[in-house]
C-alpha cells in the first residue's frame, strides 16, 4: 500500500476484475487505500486476486456476478453499498471484443457484445448512481467517481469491428450525457479509451480474427494492463475541484 493512502475510507467496485485491466485496477486502487470489491464471473480468479492484495497489505473482497443479468447486477451493486456502508468508485470494465466482417457475422457475437458492453454497463451504472451521489455528499472526499472503460474503437470506426465500434461509441455518448447530468453534484464520470493492450480481450475472438490481430501488432510494442490501471488511479485520485472526463491512450507505435 502506498504511503499516501489517497483513497483511504473509500469503497471501490470494479467489474471484469478477474483478469486484464480490471485485475490491475483492483490492485492499483487497493494500493491507494480503497476497500476494493472485485467483481466478475470467475470466482476462483477473484479469490486468488483478493488473497494477493491482502498479502500486499490491501483490502479486497470477491464478488461473483454476471452483470448482463440486470437483477443480479443491481443486487450486487446495492449489496456492496449495504455491506460496506458506502460506494465511492465504480469502474465499469467488463467487456468483450468479437470482431469480424459484418456480412455473415454470427449474430450471437453481436448479442454478446451488446449485452455486456452496453447493457451490462448500463445496469451497473443505473444501480450505482444513487450510491455515488450519496458518497459525494460527505467524507472522506466530497466527490465520487464512475469510470467507464471504452476503447479507441469508441472514437474511430474500423473495417471489421462494426458492432464493437457501435457498442463503444454508445458508451462514450452515454458517459458524456451522464457527466453533464451529475457533475455539479460532484460525481465525476470518466471515459477511458485504450488502444491495444496485452490482455485476454483479443483471445475471445474466432481464430482467424485473432490471427489478423496478432499480425497487425506483431512488430509493435503494445500497452500493459498496468498502464491503464495507473491512468484510472490517476483519474480517481484527483482533488475534488478537478474532473478528468476523457482519456484516449494508445501505444506509442499505434497509428489508428
Amino acid at each position: 500500500m502506498t504511503a499516501n493512502g489517497r483513497l483511504d475510507g473509500t469503497v471501490a467496485l470494479i467489474t471484469g476484475a478477474s483478469s486484464g485491466i480490471g485485475e490491475a485496477t483492483a490492485r492499483a486502487l487497493a494500493a491507494e487505500g480503497a476497500t476494493v470489491v472485485a467483481a466478475a464471473r470467475r470466482k476462483d480468479r477473484l479469490d486468488a486476486l483478493v488473497a494477493d492484495i491482502a498479502d500486499q497489505g490491501g483490502t479486497a473482497h470477491a464478488l461473483e456476478v454476471d452483470v448482463t443479468d440486470q437483477p443480479a447486477a443491481a443486487a450486487a451493486v446495492d449489496g456492496v453499498a449495504a455491506e460496506h456502508g458506502r460506494l465511492d468508485i465504480v469502474v465499469n470494465n467488463a467487456g468483450v471484443m468479437l470482431n469480424g466482417p459484418i456480412e455473415g457475422a454470427p449474430l450471437d457475437e453481436w448479442e454478446r457484445m451488446v449485452d455486456l458492453n452496453i447493457k451490462g454497463l448500463l445496469y451497473v451504472a443505473h444501480a450505482a448512481v444513487p450510491h455515488l451521489l450519496r458518497a459525494a455528499e460527505g467524507e472522506p472526499r466530497g466527490v465520487a467517481d464512475l469510470v467507464n472503460i471504452s476503447s479507441v474503437a469508441g472514437r474511430v470506426a474500423r473495417l471489421g469491428s462494426g458492432v464493437y465500434n457501435l457498442t463503444k461509441h454508445g458508451v462514450g455518448a452515454f458517459s458524456e450525457s451522464l457527466r453533464q447530468e451529475i457533475t455539479e453534484r460532484h460525481v465525476r464520470v470518466a471515459l477511458i479509451e485504450p488502444g491495444a493492450v496485452a490482455t485476454e480481450l483479443a483471445s475471445h475472438q474466432r481464430a482467424e480474427i485473432q490471427a489478423a490481430f496478432r499480425k497487425r501488432f506483431a512488430d509493435r510494442e503494445i500497452m500493459q494492463a498496468t498502464d491503464i490501471a495507473e491512468t484510472i488511479a490517476f483519474v480517481v485520485t484527483r482533488p475534488r475541484r478537478m474532473a478528468v472526463n476523457e482519456v484516449l491512450i494508445r501505444p506509442t507505435e499505434q497509428q489508428g
